[in-house]
């Protein structure tokens, strides 16, 4: 599963995210408080459409940029849970409930796209 966020300024604009990826983005968007509750909720399912407004892309670019990549460093990730590794993925399928929360991160690259993609957006609906 996926998740295909669409600028609402130009259909041919779009930003793609794993299940893996998303879940901890929408933890780290949480984090942020700049996206409703409810807004959050749905952005947890695809093909919702909920909408993220230029304003709120916007702030979403300037936390990520000024807040999250200079603590997390080039070559790490981050978990749902806010916490930064080092260690890469190695892809293993975390089955077990106490650890199922290590399947869900993203990079500091994966960030450096995202920022730049909201920066560039007038807006965007998730998918």
């Amino acid at each position: 599963m996926s998740f295909t966020l669409i600028d609402q300024g130009s259909e041919n604009f779009e930003f793609t995210a794993s299940v893996w990826q998303w879940k901890a983005a929408v933890e780290l968007l949480r984090s942020y408080d700049i996206v409703s509750e409810g807004s959050l909720r749905q952005m947890t399912y695809n093909a919702t459409g909920v909408k993220v407004s230029m304003d709120e892309a916007a702030a979403i670019a300037s936390k990520v940029r000024n807040e999250t990549l200079p603590k997390m460093g080039v070559g790490k990730r981050m978990f749902g849970d806010l916490t930064i590794t080092d260690a890469p993925d190695d892809m293993t399928l975390h089955r077990d409930s106490d650890e199922q929360w290590k399947n869900y991160s993203v990079t500091h690259e994966w960030l450096e796209d995202f920022a730049e993609f909201c920066e560039r957006s007038k807006g965007f609906q998730v998918f």
